[in-house]
């Protein structure tokens, strides 16, 4: 638990090397290559009265929340989601984090494991919480850890920096709405930079015309 005691803010990395991050629209997770972003960002809240375990809030403002809903009729593992905090429902937030190497397990509510899978889809991307899987999806339920670290402004004002921040990464995008994205952005960019380039071009024109 001590492990947790580093930062009031980590990003956590499945064993697909992609990042938990938490949609804007709905209450779904998911698994990101694209780690650069609040999405990704977990702050960390510690019960004092539960030293063992913890809550991790999301830039929205919702916790992450092991249900007890099947992921899908059948199969063992259940729904994880970000939900809004109801005192009533304080057990279903807190997480027990187990250190296993260099990686840390997450232990939910009812014994299962927070777990990111990955195969065809359904199960690409997604994240459940499931029983101590055999040894060959092991690793499924091992999470690397990366601690981001606050500004004493920020760390008084948690609700601006998940409303604002960016973090710095060197992760790749991984779905196709973000490709689309970062080319609208270089496109952008390319448009301002001949503009600008143009308007130059003219002005030294003028200066010739009239000098």
């Amino acid at each position: 638990m001590e492990y947790f005691n580093k930062s009031k803010a980590i990003k956590l990395r499945s064993h697909l090397g992609k990042y938990l991050v938490a949609d804007e629209e709905n209450t779904n997770l998911r698994q990101s290559r694209n780690g650069t972003t609040k999405k990704s960002l977990w702050l960390i809240e510690i019960d004092k009265t539960k030293p063992n375990l913890v809550r991790l809030r999301s830039h929205h403002g919702r916790y992450l929340t092991a249900t007890d809903t099947p992921f899908l009729l059948g199969m063992t593992g259940n729904k994880v989601v970000q939900a809004d905090y109801d005192a009533g429902l304080s057990w279903k937030y807190e997480w027990e984090p187990i250190k296993e190497g260099i990686s840390v397990k997450l232990k939910s509510w009812c014994g299962k494991f927070l777990r990111g899978n990955g195969g065809t889809p359904p199960w690409r991307n997604s994240v459940t919480h499931d029983d101590d899987p055999s040894s060959a999806t092991y690793n499924w339920i091992l999470w690397g850890v990366e601690f981001v670290e606050l500004s004493l402004h920020n760390e008084n004002n948690n609700n601006e920096l998940l409303n604002q921040s960016s973090f710095a990464s060197n992760s790749s995008f991984d779905s196709c709405e973000d490709v689309h994205d970062s080319q609208s952005v270089s496109t952008s960019m390319k448009k301002k930079t001949w503009s600008l380039s143009k308007t130059r071009q003219n002005s030294k024109l003028q200066c010739k015309i009239y000098s």
